[in-house]
């Protein structure tokens, strides 16, 4: 298979000589020359989101200009490690090349997989097992969990719900979402019990994290992606809130100046005017 693919493309050779000479320490950008990995990750973890933005807005001019953004901080941090020797942009591709053909063996071996479901199984056994090895590895101090692999770096709400999916995967897991509930309103009774008690904000920001970790639990249950779900309200609400200041702008008066039944009769009539 590998024999016939074709050699990279002259835009991803120039997209690489491009950020080789930006890296040149005789006659290239200053601010690039002084960047890290640490200094760009932050980047690579906004260009991930503007990417997941304009699929969001389904903006496809814009998703072919944010994917090349995303394609930077992979060329970018590959450079890196190539001025320390240590892997460069080649190695970078052929091995996820490896790793999705070793992980679908039904299309590149002999293997048999009938519906995706099947293979969201598979896929996790796949990567169960190279997590396994990678710890046999190791010196053996910590031994292999489900929960390896997960990033630190994730969004709270995603990593709650990845933690949880491979907790569930040796059944710790509540058997369906009503009992998920039972959490949810066991949590909320220990915030008003914190709330009621004296002061303790360390305590009450533990408790909350709680209470939003299982209901990052229900929505899994429920077959909801959460970080979705939070953003999909957040636009909601910003949209209902323009609204509002658009109604009062109109009217030559301030929202900052309205009592607060007079917000809430504007926010409804926001919410109607939006259905």
């Amino acid at each position: 298979m590998t024999d016939d693919a074709p050699n990279r493309s002259d835009s991803l050779e120039r997209l690489l000589a491009v950020m080789a000479r930006l890296r040149d320490r005789d006659g290239g950008c200053p601010w690039d020359i002084e960047q890290s990995y640490e200094t760009i990750a932050p980047y690579t973890i906004e260009e991930a989101y503007e990417v997941a933005d304009a699929i969001e807005r389904r903006d496809f001019e814009g998703l072919k200009e944010e994917l090349g953004d995303l394609l930077l901080q992979v060329v970018y941090h590959a450079r890196m490690a190539e001025e320390e020797r240590r892997f460069d942009f080649e190695a970078v591709a052929a091995a996820i090349a490896d790793k999705m053909i070793r992980r679908h063996p039904h299309v590149f071996g002999d293997e048999s997989v009938e519906t995706a479901a099947a293979q969201t199984l598979a896929w996790e056994d796949q990567k169960a097992a190279e997590r396994a090895a990678k710890a046999g590895g190791g010196n053996g101090a910590e031994p292999a969990s489900v929960l390896d692999g997960v990033p630190l770096a994730l969004p709270a709400l995603t990593r709650a719900e990845k933690l949880q999916k491979r907790a569930a995967r040796i059944r710790f897991d509540w058997p369906q979402a009503l009992r998920v509930f039972e959490k949810i309103e066991e949590e909320l009774a220990e915030i008003k019990e914190e709330m009621a008690g004296k002061e303790r904000p360390v305590k009450l920001e533990e408790e909350v994290g709680d209470l939003l970790f299982t209901v990052a639990n229900l929505a899994r249950h429920l077959g909801v992606d959460p970080e979705t779900a939070l953003r999909g309200c957040n636009a909601k609400f910003e949209r209902r809130f323009r609204w509002i200041e658009r109604d009062y702008a109109a009217r030559d008066e301030n929202p900052a100046e309205a009592p607060l039944d007079e917000l809430e009769e504007a926010w409804q009539r926001a919410k109607r005017a939006e259905s």
